[in-house]
């Protein structure tokens, strides 16, 4: 016990002096530009139908990942879950994606995966930082709406910048995470975003946003 208090104390400082304060890094949105695909004397083992249909069989949560606005002019157009959903390239960027998941305690660290092919992912890249916004039961309107192809996927939609990132942290989520990007890996066609968790909070009530083999439930009694 006493050994975790002190690497506690070490990550955090001390408790007397408040941390400096940094501005976020950019992080490269592409580690590797060469996205290596099947060779035409390779064959994948399972069809991307076969893949989609067995993996659909695992239930997950649904979140939405922000980041706040940057510098980009160009609009976003991505279309599914996992890598899409952005809003204008003047404001904030945003996606819906299930493929979130916890990652380590000490320190804390949180990860998710995104499509190389994002146009979204790059603006939050060249953030440094993202919030998560873990959606209700009664929510799915609103994970649609930034899971489609088009225009600001933020208008009508409030939210308030997250205390540390400003990344825009969404009315009503259950609980949100906010983090700076830690670290990314390559994984086939899709990128690991790795966060350190730098605050969080959550209501404590309310049933979360279930997706299942492409369709949104909620838990029963």
């Amino acid at each position: 016990m006493a050994a975790t208090v002190v690497r506690y104390l070490r990550s955090v400082g001390s408790p007397t002096s408040a941390p400096a304060e940094r501005e976020p890094e950019s992080v490269d949105a592409l580690p590797r530009p060469d996205l290596r695909a099947v060779g035409d004397d390779e064959r994948a083992p399972v069809s991307p139908a076969e893949f989609r249909a067995v993996l659909g069989n695992f239930a997950s949560g649904v979140t939405v990942i922000t980041a706040p606005p940057g510098a980009d002019t160009d609009a976003d157009a991505d279309t599914d879950v996992d890598g899409s959903g952005a809003g204008s390239g003047s404001g904030p960027a945003g996606f819906a994606c299930q493929s979130f998941a916890s990652l380590s305690l000490d320190p804390p660290l949180v990860t998710f995966m995104v499509a190389r092919t994002s146009t979204t992912w790059p603006r939050i890249a060249r953030a440094g930082v993202f919030c998560v916004n873990i959606l209700g039961a009664e929510q799915g309107e609103l994970c649609r709406s930034f899971a489609v192809s088009g225009a600001d996927k933020f208008a009508g939609v409030a939210h308030t910048p997250s205390p540390v990132t400003g990344s825009p942290q969404l009315d009503a989520v259950p609980a949100w995470i906010d983090c700076r990007i830690h670290a990314v890996h390559t994984g086939g066609d899709h990128l690991i975003v790795v966060g350190r968790v730098v605050a969080m909070g959550a209501a404590g009530e309310g049933d979360p946003l279930l997706f299942h083999k492409g369709r949104f439930g909620r838990l029963a009694d």
